[in-house]
């Protein structure tokens, strides 16, 4: 019976604190925008897929010095 006049004031501290950063949060505009973070995987990137690839196949495309002298 002793823990529950312990436990009761600590839960109180609890929601408190819950309801403070809540507040906060509502104050300093983090639920001002929830939905563009869900859209952004939607969107597509700057940057086109194709380049990447180009770049590594040029690369691999290159001959290599050691290879012309040797023919």
């Amino acid at each position: 019976m002793s823990v529950i006049y312990a436990l009761i004031p600590v839960a109180i501290i609890f929601v408190i604190i819950a309801i403070a950063i809540f507040f906060w949060a509502v104050r300093s505009d983090q639920f001002e925008d929830i939905e563009r973070q869900g859209l952004n995987i939607l969107m597509d990137d700057d940057k086109p897929k194709g380049t990447d690839n180009e770049e590594s196949n040029e690369q691999n495309n290159k001959p290599d010095s050691d290879d012309d002298i040797k023919r």
